[in-house]
């Protein structure tokens, strides 16, 4: 378990032009690309039970500027602007 390092916490929702398969396989490649980045440590998409277009994003990161550098990178990019979900709420906490 990580117990240092920044920690977010992401409410998305599959846009309606996507099926929640096609969102869904799209998280998971996204959450595999970010795993890969360096400082991420943990990127998981939860599917809420009874919401099946609702999922939960829990990522680690060692520091805040790990989780900063995760905004340049491409496959970031190319996820926002495919469309793919709306951001509904974010948290972002650090353990010390």
């Amino acid at each position: 378990m990580n117990t240092t390092g920044h920690f977010i916490t992401a409410k998305v929702l599959i846009n309606p032009q996507w099926s929640v398969e096609e969102g869904k396989q799209a998280l998971e490649t996204y959450c595999q690309k970010m795993r890969q980045e360096v400082g991420c440590t943990q990127a998981l998409a939860l599917q809420d039970n009874i919401q099946p277009r609702c999922f939960i994003l829990w990522e680690h990161y060692e520091s805040q500027s790990a989780h900063q550098q995760h905004f340049t990178q491409s496959h970031t990019h190319e996820f926002i602007n495919a469309g793919w979900v709306s951001l509904v709420e974010v948290v972002e906490t650090t353990v010390y």
